[in-house]
């Protein structure tokens, strides 16, 4: 999966006093997009120059820190949708998976500029991660919001699925926890409400961080219970059907926490 990088190390402890320095990377990020040089390497400091820089984790010993927009854009770089890092794979596994845990921290610090309390600007947390509002003192951690995968089995066949819109390719039943939810409520209700089926047995798997949407993917297999007829929400999906093991397609990576899910049925691991 995309945070499996052994035997690189992701240290993502906050450390205040972090200073850039020539040969440190910068992150620099416009919505979804990715400031990128030829061939998809990331700009190190010298290259942006003199700017406000914010310090976000450490890979190995090559340590990460976001920038914001630069006046300029230095020669040979330009900005790109962070998802191609996942489809055309330029860089190293493990720079993927900083760019994506980059982008959390990104959309993070970029939607705290301000206090939702009352409404002035927030500074940073001198011990942690975490903005502090100095007017009322509101306290702001990293968001991140738990969701499902949900691999239902129905003999030797798979619920498989394809999204409505986006990602294009196979897929399990997915959707984010509700307030006043468990992850196992969370697996019933989605699968209901996608196709209309009930489930029983559910057992959690995995997990894995989405940085791409700021997630907390939860994994988790279940058994039909009853019916077997799908009812698709076609609002959600274009495809639902059960697929036996031995002809499901995999996705054409291994990044993703769905892929590893019907991988596992697919060779029979999961049963």
């Amino acid at each position: 999966m995309i945070q499996d990088i052994s035997p690189h190390m992701l240290r993502n402890q906050y450390d205040p006093s972090a200073r850039p320095e020539p040969g440190d990377f910068v992150l620099l990020f416009d919505g979804s997009q990715l400031l990128l040089g030829r061939g998809g390497w990331f700009p190190r400091l010298e290259e942006l120059g003199e700017g406000s820089y914010t310090y976000l984790f450490t890979v190995d010993k090559t340590r990460y820190f976001l920038a914001e927009p630069p006046k300029a854009i230095p020669e040979g770089f330009a900005f790109r949708d962070v998802k191609q890092l996942r489809r055309e794979q330029e860089l190293p596994k493990e720079q993927i998976f900083a760019a994506l845990t980059g982008k959390h921290l990104a959309d993070w610090y970029r939607d705290t500029r301000f206090c939702g309390r009352c409404g002035v600007r927030m500074i940073h947390s001198p011990t942690e991660r975490a903005r502090k509002c100095p007017a009322c003192g509101c306290t702001a951690y990293p968001r991140i919001m738990p969701a499902v995968i949900v691999g239902v089995k129905n003999k030797d066949r798979l619920l498989i699925t394809r999204y409505r819109e986006g990602f294009s390719h196979n897929a399990l039943i997915a959707g984010f926890t509700e307030i006043g939810e468990t992850a196992e409520e969370t697996v019933a209700r989605e699968v209901m409400e996608e196709t209309g089926l009930r489930v029983k047995n559910i057992r959690y798997y995995k997990s894995q961080p989405w940085g791409i949407a700021n997630d907390l993917l939860l994994g988790f297999f279940c058994q039909l219970d009853g019916d077997d007829t799908i009812r698709m929400d076609e609002r959600e999906l274009k495809y639902a059907q059960w697929v036996p093991r031995e002809q499901i397609q995999l996705q054409p990576d291994d990044f993703s926490l769905t892929n590893e899910m019907m991988a596992r049925f697919k060779t029979g691991a999961e049963k």
